[in-house]
């Protein structure tokens, strides 16, 4: 700005800063959050895997797809949690950035608040002391006059006073804006080395956040890689699963002999007794007597 006193560029820069550093606390808070998520699913997964019967009375190479099966779930649910600690440790490097970034930056705008208030006060002494030069001088014009037309030695001696006056005002006011230019130099000395360090410190924060970011990316990504893993190792397992081998191990397990029962043959017990003759009676034994 031109205006000596006016801040209003660097408070734009602050303003900036403050947003971008607010920008990392919501992405922070981003990584916080998912990573309760995470936990919470992958504990959930967990229980699943243990807790609800999934196939358990299955035999065989079956019931072995279905024990990796529930094996690779818990292990999937352990990966989830797995990624919520690696997020809450993402979480607290960008906090410790963000903190790191804030301690550098106070130790800059407390100079500069510094040299803006020493700036301010010089100015305004600077400007005071212009200002009774500009009220000295137009009393000097018409005792300047009346000492011309009379001789009075009070008029000269008030006319050497205020000339003293006006002189040593003058000086003062030479010797303000001296030190107003070297402050002004200084200040705007600071101010350069003020924005470097910003800009600085703003490409750091744009690198480090879109690194962050790319990081959590290739994190959910080698996450689905895994869990991508862990599937595959279900889908092996059911490539060895065997229809006929499972139908086997079942009769071989259950199995109560290798004869089937002999066929029930029909017996006709009615025409059975029509057709038998009835038998005749013995002769009697004669007695001997």
């Amino acid at each position: 700005s031109t205006d000596l006193t006016s801040t209003v560029g660097y408070d734009s820069i602050i303003q900036h800063l403050n947003d971008g550093r607010k920008n990392c606390k919501e992405f922070e808070d981003f990584l916080k959050e998912r990573a309760i998520i995470e936990e919470k699913y992958g504990k959930e997964l967990i229980n699943l895997s243990k807790k609800k019967p999934c196939g358990q009375t299955e035999l065989n190479t079956l019931k072995r797809s279905l024990d990796v099966f529930k094996q690779q779930i818990d292990n999937v649910g352990q990966g989830h949690i797995q990624l919520a600690q690696t997020l809450r440790e993402e979480a607290k490097k960008m906090e410790d950035f963000r903190e790191k970034q804030k301690l550098h930056r106070k130790k800059i705008e407390l100079i500069m608040e510094a040299i803006h208030k020493n700036r301010n006060l010089q100015y305004k002494k600077t400007m005071e002391v212009k200002q009774m030069c500009c009220c000295f001088l137009p009393c000097t014009q018409p005792l300047l006059l009346l000492s011309c037309l009379s001789c009075f030695w009070q008029l000269f001696l008030k006319l050497a006073q205020t000339k003293s006056a006006l002189e040593d005002t003058d000086r003062s006011y030479q010797q303000s804006v001296t030190t107003m230019e070297k402050i002004r130099e200084e200040w705007q000395n600071e101010h350069i080395k003020a924005c470097e360090f910003f800009e600085t410190q703003e490409c750091e924060r744009i690198s480090y956040f879109r690194n962050a970011l790319w990081l959590h990316v290739n994190q959910l990504s080698l996450g689905c890689v895994q869990n991508d893993e862990k599937y595959e190792e279900i889908r092996k397992s059911l490539e060895m699963c065997s229809i006929e081998k499972d139908v086997d191990f079942f009769v071989n397990l259950r199995k109560t002999g290798s004869l089937a029962p002999a066929p029930v043959v029909y017996e006709n017990y009615y025409n059975a007794q029509r057709n038998v003759t009835p038998a005749r009676s013995p002769a009697p034994v004669p007695i001997s007597r």
